[in-house]
């Protein structure tokens, strides 16, 4: 499962534009997507995207690779419960969330998250601002979703306390992109603030 933001002007990735104006975090974040596509069209798994507002048809998600939905609930946590949910209602059974904003992801993680299933029931992917940018679980575990301060550097230690006493594969850790200081000394990104 993809998690998306609608790329839309003065509506995704607020912080960044904070810093370097709103075209330039959407010209990013449309690049962060197309990165997105590339390390996810040739998975070996079921694929998904989840929009935050609006499905779209005829975007860079090809509806022949990817299963468009729309994201449902009142915080990140409730939205990410509700798509887990539903996938295990449909009968998979090892799920990986994702989201679209981390340049430093490849192929090879996430193919690393699902073979970890294989003998763990959960996978993090630590984010270097305290969060996390890939969580996956062989069976729907509610309580990781709730009681967290979504966007804070506490995400990934209070859901490690959830986890505590599970079988949990941690992956490397990675760069996902919210601030002018995840990109300003990543060469990719110049282009887009200069």
């Amino acid at each position: 499962m993809i998690f998306t933001r609608n790329p839309e002007l003065g509506k995704c990735k607020t912080r960044l534009a904070a810093t370097i104006g709103d075209q330039a975090a959407l010209d990013i974040y449309k690049f962060l997507l197309q990165h997105t596509v590339e390390i996810t069209q040739n998975l070996h798994a079921t694929k998904e995207v989840h929009y935050s507002v609006k499905v779209r048809d005829n975007d860079i998600w090809d509806s022949e690779i990817y299963t468009k939905k729309q994201q449902s609930g009142d915080h990140l946590g409730k939205r990410m419960e509700n798509a887990f949910q539903k996938g295990f209602t449909e009968g998979y059974e090892n799920i990986v969330i994702i989201g679209s904003d981390i340049y430093d992801l490849n192929q090879n993680d996430i193919e690393n998250a699902f073979a970890a299933l294989e003998t763990h029931n959960y996978v993090i992917g630590p984010a270097q601002d305290g969060g996390y940018y890939l969580f996956g679980m062989k069976s729907l575990n509610s309580r990781v979703f709730r009681n967290k301060e979504w966007g804070t550097d506490t995400v990934l230690k209070d859901t490690l306390i959830d986890l505590e006493n599970e079988n949990v594969k941690l992956l490397e850790e990675r760069n996902d992109i919210d601030y002018y200081e995840d990109i300003q000394n990543i060469d990719v990104f110049q282009k887009f603030i200069k």
